[in-house]
């Protein structure tokens, strides 16, 4: 089970361990048969809770994220636990979760007991108690390290922390509300409790970085000794500051050919450093690697609760209200506050699944995984493509699946889209 607050890892599968899958399994099914589970990709085991609320915005976010309006957050508790035990439309809530997510915003602006009533909602609606595999917490650098406690005894076992950077200027630059310091103390209280699994997200191909720049700010991130590293190019999002900030020509975006040398000198130094790189912006000390989003690259289905969450369930997609003030005047008058959904066609969901596949270095577009879902072999479905793309470095194809190269990997999103 997966339950991610925005970042432990217990190393638990509870598919192998008799855990609440197991017993799963033992019960009866809809159509009076006893036998397995309903598949991953038609009732999801991970659930993704969003916590809207910031200090302050970040210059390049584009999330459903809120500034200065921290009295809302009773509230929002409120609502979002009843959102909870309503449940996900066209969900078997006795189907047990794996992971949970709490991301956001800044789930860690949170108060314990405000965090037990969500993760109590949780477990009223799939169950007794929850055991989860993973159950992450996203926190920014700066909070009491006196709450790690509270968060283990919770269940937390993973902790995803938006670090960006270990230099300051750039942090500044960013309107990060933390300096370096203050994130490498974040980082040694979380591995000094034992207990929890600790990612650092770091931000590169900003408009001020030369190479030289961010291969120090990365050797300064792995000398914290993290357990997992998300690396991610920036993306100028229209309606960001940081989008003003380019459009008026105060900053000017690094071209595409020096973010692709980022990328690549960052490879050896994670390998070195113990890393595996087992998604195309994600590295994990072994054991460590995000069970729940894991789900996500596998085009799995999962819940999603709170504002603008998504969530993807028996092939349907669907998306809350990305107001605030909307969403809880919606869950207090008993309205629904899901905004849209959409439904891939038959013929589009194997492509998808592929694009999807392809970011996970080591097991990519697996055939047999493909035969089952969906009843057609990639090899035959693709040919041409597998064809045009492997001869050139860019795909390793054997009899039983096909990986992107260490070449490919800067051409991923050309050769992913191949698939739609």
């Amino acid at each position: 089970m997966i339950l991610i607050l925005g970042g432990g890892d217990t190393h638990i599968d509870p598919m192998t361990a008799g855990g609440p899958s197991a017993a799963y399994a033992n019960r009866v099914s809809l159509d009076g048969k006893i036998g397995a589970p309903p598949p991953r990709w038609h009732t999801p085991r991970s659930a993704y809770i969003h916590v809207p609320f910031c200090r302050t915005m970040c210059a390049y976010c584009d999330f459903a994220t809120f500034a200065g309006v921290e009295q809302h957050i009773p509230a929002y508790v409120t609502a979002l636990a009843n959102e909870i035990r309503i449940g996900s439309p066209g969900a078997n809530p006795d189907v047990p979760l794996e992971t949970m997510y709490l991301g956001g915003g800044t789930p860690s602006l949170l108060e314990p007991a405000q965090l037990e009533t969500i993760i109590t909602a949780i477990a009223t609606r799939f169950g007794a108690r929850l055991n989860l595999a993973e159950v992450t917490l996203e926190a920014n650098p700066g909070f009491n390290p006196a709450v790690i406690g509270s968060w283990v005894n919770l269940g937390v076992n993973r902790v995803s922390l938006g670090v960006q950077s270990l230099d300051d200027p750039t942090l500044k630059r960013l309107g990060r509300t933390h300096d370096a310091e203050t994130a490498i103390r974040a980082v040694l209280a979380l591995k000094a409790c034992g207990s929890i699994s600790v990612n650092l997200d770091l931000i590169y191909g900003l408009p001020w970085q030369t190479l030289e720049m961010w291969q120090e700010h990365l050797k300064r991130a792995l000398e914290t000794e993290p357990d997992h590293i998300s690396l991610y190019a920036l993306a100028i999002e229209a309606g960001t500051p940081l989008a003003r900030q380019v459009s008026s020509g105060q900053w000017s975006v690094p071209d595409d050919d020096l973010v692709a040398d980022m990328y690549e000198v960052a490879l050896p130094e994670l390998t070195q450093a113990g890393f595996r790189h087992y998604e195309v912006s994600n590295w994990a000390k072994p054991g460590h690697e995000s069970r729940h989003n894991l789900a996500y690259w596998r085009n799995e289905a999962y819940h999603g609760f709170g504002v603008g969450a998504h969530r993807y369930i028996d092939g349907r997609r669907s998306w809350n209200v990305r107001s605030l003030d909307h969403y809880l005047a919606a869950m207090q008058s008993g309205r629904p506050v899901e905004e849209g959904s959409e439904t891939l066609a038959p013929d589009a969901a194997p492509g998808e699944t592929a694009m999807l596949a392809l970011r996970m270095r080591d097991e990519g577009i697996d055939f047999a995984r493909f035969m089952e879902r969906f009843g057609i072999d990639p090899r035959e479905r693709w040919r041409t493509i597998f064809e045009e793309v492997a001869p050139h470095g860019f795909l390793r194809v054997d009899d039983s699946r096909a990986c992107l190269t260490d070449r490919g990997l800067l051409a991923s999103n050309d050769i992913a889209s191949r698939f739609l």
